[in-house]
């Protein structure tokens, strides 16, 4: 299976890199932003800039929505997975048209209400994930895994 990890870098990426046991033994490759902590946590790893800042950024929005489709279209992955932020929005859209299936991770500092990313992929998501009780009334097609940390 071909795993693309996309996501800002901070907390977004923290989110996603703690699902290692996950994704270590998979082909994979990294959608992220071009920063010192992002190039020293995915050292050696296969890795994607995309264009910052993305939220409320429609010019980064839309630069990020054709690196989507090139990337996508060259690496072909299976499954594609965002804990956010705004950068997931192109890469699920445009996965999707590609065939991929897509898990977006609700961060785990929303308790109660959404954010901008997850009301925007929340309808074309395959598997929506939350880390609190709380936000299945949020979410209700969502599945609570608990925090991830």
């Amino acid at each position: 299976m071909k795993v693309c990890l996309v996501g800002s870098s901070g907390g977004h990426l923290t989110h996603l890199y703690l699902l290692k046991k996950f994704w270590i033994n998979e082909d994979r490759f990294w959608v992220t932003f071009d920063k010192k902590d992002v190039n020293s946590l995915l050292k050696g790893e296969k890795k994607y800039n995309c264009y910052y800042p993305t939220n409320r950024n429609i010019k980064n929005l839309v630069k990020n929505t054709f690196l989507a489709f090139k990337v996508l279209k060259k690496e072909k992955p299976d499954l594609i997975i965002s804990s956010g932020a705004a950068v997931a929005v192109p890469f699920f859209y445009v996965g999707k048209l590609f065939g991929a299936k897509t898990v977006y991770i609700e961060v785990f500092d929303r308790m109660d209400k959404p954010t901008l990313t997850g009301k925007l992929v929340y309808p074309i998501t395959d598997l929506f994930v939350v880390q609190w009780e709380e936000m299945k009334k949020v979410y209700p097609k969502a599945i609570n895994l608990g925090g991830i940390f």
